[in-house]
């Protein structure tokens, strides 16, 4: 479906045609009709779907078409990243329009602050922010939001597990009740049903490729102990000299360090981003890994999920994601808009648990390949097991199946002897015979004890030594 059938403003439509954009994905033609019509809505779309152009275009549509003074949409969001993403891509589509848009996000100075409390005031048309840094804004009292006609919600299962949830709740309070409301999550975990309820009247539901993987990803597993993974990942970039965009996902920001560094002193065009950084350092080295400057991104989670930089080649998840979800998105990274590209997994015995979970997830059972022979044997898959009423095993298929002891009938004889009464006829107990106490226990016994009620005993016998 052409974005001309949608009945989009001319101003918007130009800016597609400028921007190469003419078929819509999916979740764009099942959202957009939907949010035209002024309905609420929630929607279930992975990373790269399209789900951002899905609300910005019909979102700026109505806002051309009734232009007013004041904030009029409000787009919370989780992270800086993903902030500055959809500001980005909203400046691209409102180009030919005269609506406005301006981003709320933490780490910057002064100067940002004061521009950003000005777009708050009404001095924007669209604002986009991280809950905590508005959450700052509004506690100064100057944040007006009696205008806003569409609230909108990305990436909400995310701000939910970063624990944003109350900081939501307040944000909605201060907005009109008369507005349109939509919500958009890569999972429909309960929590999330919960908020809908809370925040959305009536929504219609939508609902495109749940926690599945792009057709266009070759997915790799490598088993490899944890002193492996770096002369394997050296390895695996040694043959793809083609590749010209890669990320490396590393669960901690000590890993980050290491790795970064080592394949800067090995010659290879690196750079690595964590929250560690400073604001101004994760966007410069976005801005070079984007136009190509930089090679090999080495992060953390924090580009996991929406972060949009087209034409990734290679995604290498240097640790098992600890959750499930989060493969998705990491992998997410690479066969955006119908391209093809390769993840690549280096599990470890600890990890093992946390992959076999995450091919339930997927729906699918992945081949677990060998370090090369000089890098030495890795460990042996022991993944989790589903029976057949889908119960779950542990990894226990290296210890033998666990013996159990064999039932003993009621009519079964017991060689067991019964128990010996206490009345019967043994013989007499041997007494043990009582120690004398020494001179010591008896002065301690002769001092008084009030708590007791313990007056002074009879004078304690002389200790002599």
């Amino acid at each position: 479906m052409k974005f001309s059938e949608f009945k989009l403003n001319e101003t918007i439509l130009d800016a597609l045609f400028y921007m190469n954009f003419e078929e819509a994905t999916e979740i764009q033609i099942k959202a957009i009709p939907t949010i035209l019509e002024g309905k609420d809505l929630i929607g279930c779309a992975q990373t790269g779907t399209g789900k951002t152009a899905a609300f910005v275009l019909p979102t700026l549509n109505q806002i051309a078409d009734a232009p007013s003074d004041g904030v009029q949409v409000l787009i919370l969001c989780p992270t800086r990243e993903l902030a500055i993403q959809i500001d980005q891509q909203i400046q691209g589509i409102a180009y030919f329009t005269n609506a406005s848009c301006y981003p709320v996000y933490g780490g910057g100075d002064g100067v940002s602050w004061e521009a950003e409390a000005d777009a708050l005031k009404g001095g924007a048309d669209i604002i986009v922010a991280t809950p905590g840094r508005l959450m700052a804004h509004m506690a100064r009292g100057y944040v007006k939001f009696d205008t806003v006609k569409h609230l909108i919600l990305d990436e909400a299962d995310r701000m939910l597990d970063i624990g944003f949830y109350d900081d939501i709740i307040k944000i909605i309070d201060a907005l009109p009740k008369e507005r349109q409301s939509l919500m958009f999550s890569a999972t429909m975990a309960s929590k999330i049903r919960k908020l809908a309820k809370e925040i959305l009247s009536d929504p219609d539901e939508i609902s495109v490729a749940i926690s599945k993987p792009a057709d266009g990803v070759t997915q790799k597993v490598y088993l490899a102990h944890e002193e492996q993974k770096v002369a394997l990942v050296r390895h695996i970039l040694g043959d793809k000299e083609d590749f010209q965009a890669i990320i490396i996902f590393c669960s901690t920001k000590k890993k980050v360090e290491k790795l970064a560094r080592t394949l800067l002193q090995k010659g290879y065009s690196c750079q690595g981003i964590s929250s560690d950084y400073e604001q101004d350092a994760r966007e410069e080295a976005l801005r070079d890994f984007r136009s190509g400057k930089t090679r090999i991104m080495v992060a953390t989670d924090v580009m996991s999920r929406g972060i949009d930089i087209k034409g990734i080649d290679l995604v290498i998840n240097y640790d098992v994601p600890g959750d499930a979800e989060d493969y998705v998105h990491r992998i997410g990274r690479t066969a955006r808009a119908k391209t093809e590209g390769m993840a690549i997994t280096l599990v470890c015995a600890d990890d093992m648990f946390k992959f076999s979970k995450i091919e339930q997830l997927i729906d699918r059972e992945l081949e677990k390949d060998q370090p090369p022979t000089e890098l030495g044997e890795g460990p042996s898959w022991r993944g989790q097991s589903r029976g057949k009423s889908g119960s779950k095993g542990g990894a226990r298929n290296d210890r033998g199946p666990k013996r159990e002891k064999p039932r003993r009938s009621k009519d079964e004889k017991s060689d067991r002897k019964p128990p010996r009464s206490k009345t019967e006829g043994d013989a007499p107990k041997r007494e043990k015979k009582k120690r004398e106490p020494s001179p010591y226990r008896l002065l301690y016994d002769a001092l008084p004890n009030p708590k007791k009620g313990k007056p002074a005993g009879p004078p304690a016998p002389e200790v002599t030594e």
